[in-house]
């Protein structure tokens, strides 16, 4: 890859509290965790490390806590070669995830906003042309929507990719005022966003929604079932992904995600940038927390050949 390809993301930064059990415990019930482990997370800071993993340069639109941690975090993504010039200093705390694991590599997580909630349109509309001339936006539901619009408007009306990954699932949310290029979701995240199951149904059904979507197209992940794409023009696409025996599942989706975006703004053909973010999302559930097991371009590229063959 000659000239590194910029990507904007519009994102959470959280501080993870990361706890592993055996089974998760029901309502009123106390279990004991093996260890409190603390690390960097948050979707949209995920996505950009993914992104940055693979070649690309990185502009994280976010906000972070004036303290010690979010000091440190600071840094931790400058390391990365991510730009963290667009991350705001608030005085209200960083954000915050709790995270459980069990026993099988499953996953439950609960956020506080903190920063997160501070990100307003006037961040946006001030760096408008740090959006212009990106390769890729993506963004994801852990922030305040006008930034999030504001930045998928002006990606429209510069022919910027926009990928939007609807992650918390956000009922009401304003898809009619952008076009949305990929819409990236788990398979719950489908079903809340079509309001059916997109396998039971004709593919026309399917496409009727994502032309109320103003989606191009809809990809699906499904853990270690392979990963579905619906478009609005053209069959369906089934991309196999990566056997591994997970560690936990933290992190996985937004190392797709960010990969993919990674790989579309390189100029990647569809199926060959989900063979990568399979192979992505796959590698990262082999190690602990949300961004340390993510892996580089690398990595990456060592197990997309053994994928290909299991079609």
């Amino acid at each position: 890859m000659s000239e590194a390809k910029q990507i904007a993301v519009i994102g959470s930064l959280n501080i993870d509290y990361f706890v592993r059990v055996d089974v998760f415990p029901g309502p009123g019930e106390t279990v004991a965790a093996e260890k409190l482990d603390t690390f960097h997370g948050g979707k949209g800071a995920n996505q950009a490390v993914a992104a940055a993993r693979q070649g690309c340069q990185v502009v994280l639109f976010g906000a972070l806590g004036a303290d010690a941690g979010g000091t440190a975090y600071r840094k931790a993504l400058r390391n990365e070669g991510i730009d963290t010039t667009r991350i705001l200093k608030t005085k209200e705390a960083s954000g915050t995830a709790f995270i459980t694991v069990d026993r099988n590599g499953e996953n439950t997580i609960v956020t506080a906003s903190g920063a997160n909630g501070r990100l307003k349109q006037s961040d946006i509309t001030r760096h408008a042309d740090i959006i212009r001339s990106s390769h890729a936006l993506i963004a994801q539901f852990e922030v305040p929507i006008p930034p999030l619009v504001e930045a998928a408007r002006i990606a429209n009306h510069s022919g910027v990719p926009v990928l939007i990954n609807p992650s918390p699932a956000l009922p009401n949310f304003p898809w009619d005022e952008f076009r949305s290029d990929y819409v990236i979701v788990n398979e719950t995240e489908a079903g809340l966003l079509l309001g059916f199951s997109a396998m039971s149904e004709s593919i026309s059904l399917v496409r009727e929604r994502l032309f109320e979507l103003r989606a191009a197209h809809l990809i699906i992940t499904r853990g270690s079932n392979s990963t579905l794409v619906f478009r609005k023009e053209g069959e369906p696409l089934s991309i196999p992904a990566l056997p591994v025996v997970p560690v936990d599942t933290v992190g996985a989706g937004d190392a797709f995600a960010g990969c993919f975006a990674a790989r579309i703004a390189c100029g990647e053909s569809l199926t060959d940038a989900l063979h990568a973010a399979n192979c992505a999302g796959a590698l990262t559930t082999l190690g602990a927390g949300a961004q340390d097991p993510i892996p580089d371009r690398t990595k990456v590229d060592q197990h997309i050949e053994y994928l290909k063959s299991l079609i």
